[in-house]
């Protein structure tokens, strides 16, 4: 079955759920990272308020506000279109298929591929499914 015939609803819950996937292990990895690197992280409150105000984090927000942007989407009074759906599907892709890092997500996120072998994996698996949704 093409993507463009399958229920545009159908396929933005599937893009929806693999890109929080992925943000959740990106927010690990990140974690991780700043709790060597920077400071020691001391307890969920503190990791939470790190995630929504420290700089080090905010490159992850461009991820969160496509999940947003797909929930908004999901439920708004009209039903998705299968245009609506291939818009969304795409641009997931072009954010996860960086050329050059030059932007505030790309750097940060080809970073992450380098250093962390649970991005990778997650990565893969939304490119994946994101070409077959696409």
């Amino acid at each position: 079955m093409k993507p463009s015939s399958q229920d545009p609803r159908q396929r933005l819950t599937q893009l929806r759920n693999e890109l929080l996937k992925l943000h959740a292990v990106l927010l690990e990895s990140e974690r991780a990272q700043y709790d060597r690197d920077i400071q020691r992280i001391r307890s969920s409150q503190h990791f939470l308020e790190l995630a929504l105000n420290d700089p080090a984090f905010a490159w992850l927000r461009v991820l969160s506000q496509l999940v947003v942007l797909i929930d908004e989407t999901l439920d708004a009074k009209e039903p998705p279109t299968p245009a609506e759906a291939s818009r969304l599907v795409h641009r997931a892709l072009d954010l996860l298929s960086p050329g050059e890092p030059s932007g505030a997500f790309e750097r940060p996120y080809l970073e992450a591929l380098q250093r962390d072998p649970d991005v990778i994996l997650a990565h893969a698996a939304a490119l994946k499914l994101f070409r077959r949704l696409a």
